[in-house]
């Protein structure tokens, strides 16, 4: 999971080097935020990982990264309220654009250092208080990177940069191993994949249909 993460961190760093100031002010699908503050979301959401290596691990994990995702308080108005000023201040920190780039990169490179020299077994507790293998924590952060590179790729008007590893993660996350290969009859590509699955676009009738017979479950990303 970890080389996952790094792929995809790296393919969003690669992207957003090197955005004029009108591209970094650009309105994206997750309102309020523009270019810069949903790249400080994301840098927020990995930057959590730090502290949570620095404190005692749990004794066992209890929550894998499908229930990480249930539909409880963490997605709440006062929680999404939350999240959004904690996305804005951490982009007000930096002068411009550029050095807001500069510092997501070091952001997610160092939590993959501190990461890459974890044991398999490592648990962490996250900021919800779920106690998870720091593998499934890090499932949801390439959850994070992936879904959220889309809504930048749209804002930008760029071709997703998606990357394969990631693509396939978030897939199997999503559905399930034993629903992975049936998603192939949807004949959808990974980008249009999670930008249904997560919402992004609507599914009209004969979609909605085949998931159903499908038998598969979204699960609520916010």
């Amino acid at each position: 999971m970890l080389e996952a993460f790094r792929r995809e961190s790296e393919a969003l760093t690669d992207a957003v080097s090197g955005l004029s100031e009108a591209e970094w002010n650009l309105t994206t699908r997750c309102t309020p935020w523009n270019v810069l503050d949903l790249l400080g979301h994301v840098c927020v959401v990995i930057d959590w990982l730090p502290a949570m290596l620095d404190a005692p691990a749990p004794g066992k994990a209890e929550i894998s990264a499908a229930e990480y995702y249930r539909p409880d308080d963490r997605f709440s108005p006062q929680a999404n309220g939350t999240r959004i000023a904690l996305a804005q201040d951490r982009a007000a920190r930096s002068a411009d654009g550029a050095a807001f780039a500069e510092d997501f990169a070091a952001t997610w490179r160092r939590v993959e250092r501190l990461c890459r020299i974890q044991p398999v077994s490592r648990t962490v507790r996250t900021r919800h208080g779920d106690a998870m293998l720091l593998s499934d924590f890090l499932l949801t952060r390439v959850v994070e990177v992936a879904v959220h590179g889309l809504d930048l790729a749209d804002a930008l008007g760029r071709e997703p940069w998606l990357t394969s590893v990631a693509g396939e993660a978030v897939t199997e996350l999503l559905l399930g191993a034993e629903h992975v290969a049936a998603a192939d009859t949807l004949g959808w590509s990974q980008p249009r994949f999670l930008r249904k699955a997560s919402g992004r676009e609507p599914l009209d009738e004969e979609e909605a249909t085949q998931i159903e017979q499908l038998g598969i479950r979204w699960l609520a990303l916010g």
